[in-house]
């Protein structure tokens, strides 16, 4: 009996791209230059090129009013308002630094600046993180609707509400007390933060259901679930809430000023207005310095968790 062969195998019909219902064998990314025309020696020069001089651009518009800032304190008060100005101090001096430590008082309002800052930050923490974690987690009734009222107040100019939260704190409702020219005048407004109780909840949303279950399965309540589960997960985004909350006492002018009448009570920002006009200016400029150190080192110093904070998604399980 004869053995008949198997017919050849067929290779299958190659996909043609361009025709209309044939896919793609490979999918090519567009853009402004061509691969191949940067593959080339002069497509890398060029591109290298354009791309040093566009870093070294934005570096020297955000990095020279720093430089000009920090020499304009070691110049003479004749040579800072000098036409045309000069890039390099013809004679270097820390007396502008020296003198603004000592005639603005900046140790006071430094430290005032520090306890009104850390003051909001802790409550702001504590209060945003529990409110946001009932909203994400525990599901109380009429949630969504509470949410957003909260997310309205988004909606509404900050200046509109300068005056109701001025006589709040001048007569505190029900217990009838004036907070002027005390720390809870700083601290309580700024619990009351729609933005960061919404990028907290947000967060939270991600965090896997399954993860609480098994805490709870082990025994653990609300409260040892949201410190040892929720809150180690939420460095990133605790760390960028920080930052918010830190800067937005340290750099805020209009509140502090409504507030805080006596000079010794004021911080760092509005002291820096107020004793402005008695002395020179290359002392003003020194004052400005210190007064921006603080925020810059907190900057360089928690860079990593800010970046992971902006670009944390949902953990992995």
């Amino acid at each position: 009996m004869t053995r008949t062969a198997p017919p050849p195998a067929q290779k299958p019909p190659a996909v043609r791209a361009g025709k209309s219902g044939d896919a793609p064998a490979e999918r090519s990314t567009r853009t402004v230059v061509s691969p191949l025309a940067l593959a080339g020696r002069r497509g890398k020069a060029a591109y290298w090129s354009v791309f040093a001089l566009v870093v070294l651009l934005f570096a020297f518009a955000f990095l020279f009013p720093v430089y000009w800032m920090v020499t304009g304190a070691m110049k003479p008060p004749e040579e800072v308002v000098r036409t045309p100005p000069t890039l390099v101090p013809e004679q270097w001096r820390t007396s502008g630094y020296t003198d603004a430590w000592d005639l603005m008082r900046l140790p006071t309002h430094l430290w005032n600046t520090v306890v009104q800052a850390t003051g909001a930050w802790i409550l702001q923490i504590v209060f945003c993180t529990a409110a946001a974690y009932a909203l994400s987690k525990l599901r109380p009734a009429f949630g969504n609707i509470i949410l957003g009222g909260i997310l309205a107040t988004l909606m509404v100019p900050v200046q509109a509400l300068v005056v109701p939260k001025y006589l709040t704190i001048a007569d505190m409702p029900l217990i009838h007390v004036n907070l002027l020219n005390d720390p809870l005048a700083i601290w309580l407004p700024a619990v009351a933060n729609a933005f960061n109780l919404y990028l907290l909840k947000r967060f939270f949303d991600q965090i896997p259901r399954d993860v609480l279950e098994a805490a709870e399965i082990d025994g653990a309540g609300r409260l040892r679930t949201l410190w040892s589960i929720v809150l180690p997960l939420s460095r990133p985004v605790l760390g960028v809430v920080s930052i918010f909350a830190l800067v937005a006492v340290w750099q805020d002018f209009l509140w502090p000023l409504m507030v805080f009448s006596d000079t010794e009570k004021q911080p760092i920002s509005v002291a820096l207005v107020q004793l402005s006009q008695n002395v020179p200016l290359t002392v003003l400029i020194g004052a400005m310095v210190i007064a921006s150190i603080p925020m810059v080192l907190m900057f360089l110093v928690f860079q990593r968790h800010i970046i992971a904070g902006i670009s944390a998604g949902s953990t992995k399980g």
